[in-house]
């Protein structure tokens, strides 16, 4: 990490807009799981029925499917503020128009499990992989012990470098002994499909937070595969650009292929709820590190059972509204008694699987 230190010489630039609720963290109380993995990961515990309930037993029953669209939800004024003590009747959602009745909700309560995918390629020298791995060191101080982090790098193919664990310390060292970038690819479509499938496996909620320049160079699949894939994820997807203050001072302006690259990172965010930065100063990344992990703790968790005739097999847009108990929009002041826009984040639809027939 020393010669990453050496290779981050930042060139003078222009400020830069930050998402305020960077200083908006939520202390959330997180019950800790009892196995020593994941609880996602771990197989599901069965419970059986008593001997006396197995004696009632008809001699048939009729299992009803119920799918259920989970949603994280995140609520902010339009300072960034986040907007806690909401209530189930403060939610409505749309599902393509139509609303929905909310059949689960909770504010988020466990703790945060998220995969730091790095790109870390030969690309630039090697420049962009050490300012990535120095950068990603700063985002492991910001999670909390009850907290589950995986490290993927990717160049020509993504690497498992660190399953799941809570011990940061690990992750540290897996940075700090990073060996020379291999390959000059960033096949950043290829290793986005490949975490979503591993991360299919994992229950509950879950992010992705994608450190990149958004550089896709030479990948099997498509932009249209990457997104078509995210469509069907229920993981959050956070992305940090790491080649704003290069672009902007190696011409004075941005590329087409570079304002590209910044839009699929900022499409794959808001598919999936989550945001996307491209901080021009070091200075920033603490904060946006911040923003990230205050995100995910403040989130609510709301969920609604959609009837078997919406389930069409197409993707369906949704909408998440914040409402009074008159049913209309929620009213927010300041501490001046100004009136602030409510600002909603969730992922921007889910793919209406049909239920599969016996």
């Amino acid at each position: 990490m020393e010669r990453a230190r050496q290779l981050l010489v930042i060139l003078s630039m222009s400020t830069y807009a930050m998402f305020p609720i960077a200083g908006q963290v939520l202390q959330a109380q997180v019950p800790s799981h009892s196995s020593s993995e994941p609880a996602s990961q771990g197989a599901s515990q069965e419970i059986g029925p008593s001997s006396a309930h197995q004696q009632q037993q008809p001699e048939y029953q009729i299992d009803v499917e119920s799918p259920l669209v989970l949603l994280d939800v995140l609520v902010t004024d339009e300072d960034g503020n986040v907007l806690s003590g909401l209530k189930k009747g403060n939610f409505r959602v749309l599902d393509n128009g139509k609303p929905q009745v909310i059949t689960s909700f909770g504010p988020a309560e466990d703790p945060i499990t998220i995969v730091v995918l790095l790109e870390y390629s030969g690309a630039a020298y090697d420049y962009f992989a050490y300012k990535g791995a120095y950068w990603v060191s700063g985002f492991l101080d910001h999670l909390g012990e009850r907290d589950w982090v995986a490290l993927v790098t990717y160049d020509l193919k993504p690497t498992i470098q660190i399953d799941f664990t809570r011990n940061k310390a690990e992750v540290q060292d897996a940075l700090a002994n990073l060996s020379f970038p291999g390959f000059s690819e960033a096949n950043l479509f290829d290793a986005v499909i490949d975490t979503l499938e591993k991360l299919d496996r994992i229950k509950g909620k879950k992010a992705i937070l994608l450190v990149t320049t958004g550089t896709n160079t030479f990948s099997s699949t498509t932009l249209d595969d990457t997104m078509n894939r995210i469509k069907k994820s229920d993981a959050t997807i956070f992305c940090i650009g790491l080649a704003e203050s290069e672009y902007i001072s190696r011409s004075g302006g941005f590329s087409i292929g570079y304002l590209q690259a910044k839009n699929q990172l900022q499409t794959f965010a808001d598919l999936t709820g989550g945001l996307a930065w491209f901080p021009r100063f070091e200075g920033e990344v603490p904060s946006l590190f911040r923003s990230v992990v205050g995100f995910l703790r403040s989130e609510y968790d709301v969920g609604f059972s959609p009837p078997s005739s919406a389930l069409d097999g197409r993707y369906h847009k949704l909408r998440v509204q914040i409402v009074g108990s008159d049913g209309n929009p929620l009213r927010v002041t300041d501490a001046k008694g100004r009136r602030r826009k409510i600002t909603v984040y969730a992922r921007d639809g889910y793919l209406a699987i049909p239920r599969q027939s016996d």
